[in-house]
């Protein structure tokens, strides 16, 4: 029998004695940080702080209603006044003169609710700017298109109500929903990564 072993009931050798570890090795396992998770989604964890989500959700319907009431204020003003042919373009245009006003309550939301910076208010508002201008130019793209993808449609049960806001067709506003899904999207990163980066 080995020495350091003691032999008891069915043949089972129990240690009597444990085996010192080497200093270095525990050293080495002390300054092992702890495994990281792991899994198909990590990465995308790590992107979405689960309370920043849903503060930026809350902030982000706050912002679109605000936006979308204000292109829809603009559309119906644009419907009274310009001749209907544009159509097409009173989406853009309600977008286009709206967007100062929506960036700068989005900005402000953003910077006290959602991610909590100090200061650099100049320089965080132009990097909102910075955000939605790049953002613009595929917005005043697909707006004319997706307008043209509702007139398609009979949507003449919704002419009661936009009648009653004087405008003439519902697209142009639909439109304007459909395209802030994707800008919310895209701005939840961009804000994130690059207007109040810490």
């Amino acid at each position: 029998m080995p020495e350091g072993t003691a032999r008891i009931g069915w043949n089972f050798h129990l240690e009597t004695m444990p085996q010192p570890v080497p200093s270095e090795a525990v050293s080495a396992l002390e300054g092992q940080p702890e495994a990281a998770p792991h899994g198909p989604f990590t990465s995308i964890r790590r992107l979405l702080p689960p309370a920043q989500v849903i503060r930026f959700l809350l902030v982000g319907v706050w912002n679109t209603a605000f936006a979308l009431v204000l292109s829809t204020l603009l559309v119906a003003l644009y419907s009274r006044i310009l001749p209907h042919r544009w159509i097409l373009f009173t989406a853009d245009f309600a977008s286009i003169t709206s967007k100062p006003i929506a960036i700068t309550m989005a900005f402000l939301c953003y910077k006290h609710f959602v991610f909590h910076t100090k200061g650099n208010y100049l320089k965080e508002w132009l990097r909102c700017f910075a955000v939605y201008g790049v953002g613009t130019l595929p917005e005043l793209v697909a707006l004319p298109l997706v307008t043209k993808f509702f007139l398609l449609f009979p949507l003449g049960f919704l002419n009661p109500l936009f009648r009653r806001m004087h405008i003439l067709h519902p697209a142009p506003v639909l439109a304007i929903l459909v395209v802030a899904v994707f800008t919310a999207i895209y701005s939840y990163f961009a804000h994130k990564k690059f207007s109040f980066k810490r």
